[in-house]
């Protein structure tokens, strides 16, 4: 069972949904992934689910908060380790990105965050452990698995997070699309990058979650009310995914591959 207690800087360690819809989302994904959901006072009448499996957390939720923009849709937040989230935050702005939310302790000493977006336009989540380090379960089933930056400039987004947590990266043709780009943290792949796929969207991460069979997981998604926004397909070498939407509106790939 891959356990982890610790994340090295630059690496991928938590992912939260911020929901339009939380009720239905906490029905969906316990359903889907089968997660017990944890509620947490977040204070201003707010609350925070965290979702536990195998007894470990490995995901948040909560309803988006009132101040939200009006017609911003449901999302999963993807966020970095980081070893001092105030000093991250100072080379986030030196390399180019903008503070969305300026660093902050989160309640009970779980940890120092802070959100940014970067220079093409992607929100990103980095995070300063306390007592929570990030998912204490990675790649298995119901669990994150991968996470991807989607943008317009790959090589301009790339060198942000260079700038801002010291990892390195290397690009390389991938399958079906022209080049893929791995960002890695001791040279161990640890999230990607390629251009948007889509014309259209705006840059953003994708949360990739681990399923044990993704054509019977797309079956399973759509009965809870799903849409299927990329069917199953098959990537060489590295597994097979699809591309799905909540019911509240947030979009989830999951896979199943080398790393589950």
């Amino acid at each position: 069972m891959p356990v982890v207690e610790s994340y090295k800087q630059g690496t991928p360690c938590w992912v939260d949904l911020s929901s339009t819809d939380v009720e239905v989302s906490k029905k969906f994904y316990t359903e889907l992934f089968g997660w017990e959901l944890d509620p947490m006072d977040a204070g201003n009448g707010m609350t925070y689910y965290m979702a536990k499996l195998h007894g470990r957390k490995v995901a948040g939720m909560m309803q988006q908060m009132p101040d939200a923009p009006e017609g911003m849709p449901s999302y999963w937040a993807n966020y970095i380790a980081v070893d001092s989230a105030d000093d991250a935050a100072e080379r986030a702005v030196a390399a180019g990105g903008s503070i969305l939310f300026e660093p902050d302790d989160v309640p009970n000493g779980s940890g120092r965050m802070f959100f940014a977006i970067d220079p093409t336009g992607a929100q990103i989540g980095f995070w300063e452990a306390g007592t929570h380090p990030g998912s204490g379960l990675v790649n298995e089933p119901g669990t994150m698995i991968w996470n991807e930056l989607q943008t317009d400039d790959v090589p301009k987004a790339v060198k942000f997070y260079e700038a801002v947590t010291g990892c390195s990266s290397e690009t390389a043709p991938a399958g079906d699309l022209q080049e893929y780009t791995s960002l890695l943290v001791d040279e161990k792949r640890i999230a990607g990058a390629l251009k948007l796929p889509i014309e259209g969207l705006s840059p953003f991460w994708m949360t990739y979650f681990g399923v044990e069979d993704v054509d019977a997981g797309v079956a399973r998604a759509v009965e809870l009310g799903a849409h299927v926004i990329a069917p199953a397909f098959d990537v060489p070498g590295i597994g097979r995914m699809a591309v799905l939407m909540d019911p509240a509106g947030a979009a989830f790939s999951i896979m199943t591959g080398l790393a589950v």
